[in-house]
């Protein structure tokens, strides 16, 4: 028994380790699974998802799910209260996921708040469009 919880402490240490190392980026799955596979410590697909629902329960990842609902991403955190400061802006185009910090949007929130009762997380709204990398002059959004 000992040898698989060493061997599941490799894999955990290896998970988080990927996950500080892509810090202020959004990582899949996917990703884990490959980085571990080039790190020599295959491991199953839902060994990952245990583990990033842990560390989000935790609250040292923060998942955010895509549109399609069948894919996630995952966001390591090292300051949470920092983490809740700011929207995010999704590429329609290429799927990227953008941090961004505007005293514009706070104003939204505050709107929300004083006008409608409603308190906004920032941390979780997401505005959609298309990033400047993939727009050109005959981009539309569907």
């Amino acid at each position: 028994m000992a040898r698989i919880s060493n061997y599941n402490t490799k894999q955990r240490d290896l998970i988080l380790e990927f996950l500080r190392d892509s810090q202020g980026n959004h990582v899949t799955a996917d990703e884990i699974l490959e980085y571990l596979a080039q790190n020599g410590t295959p491991v199953g697909k839902s060994t990952v998802y245990r583990y990033l629902d842990l560390l989000e329960k935790q609250e040292m990842v923060r998942k955010y799910q895509t549109d399609d609902r069948r894919k996630a991403c995952y966001q390591y955190i090292e300051d949470i209260e920092n983490c809740r400061c700011h929207y995010h802006l999704k590429c329609l185009k290429c799927g990227k996921l953008f941090h961004i910090t505007c005293g514009e949007l706070d104003h939204v929130g505050d709107h929300m708040l004083k006008e409608h009762g409603f308190l906004v997380d920032d941390s979780r709204t997401v505005y959609y469009g298309i990033c400047s990398s993939c727009r050109d002059d005959n981009s539309e959004i569907k």
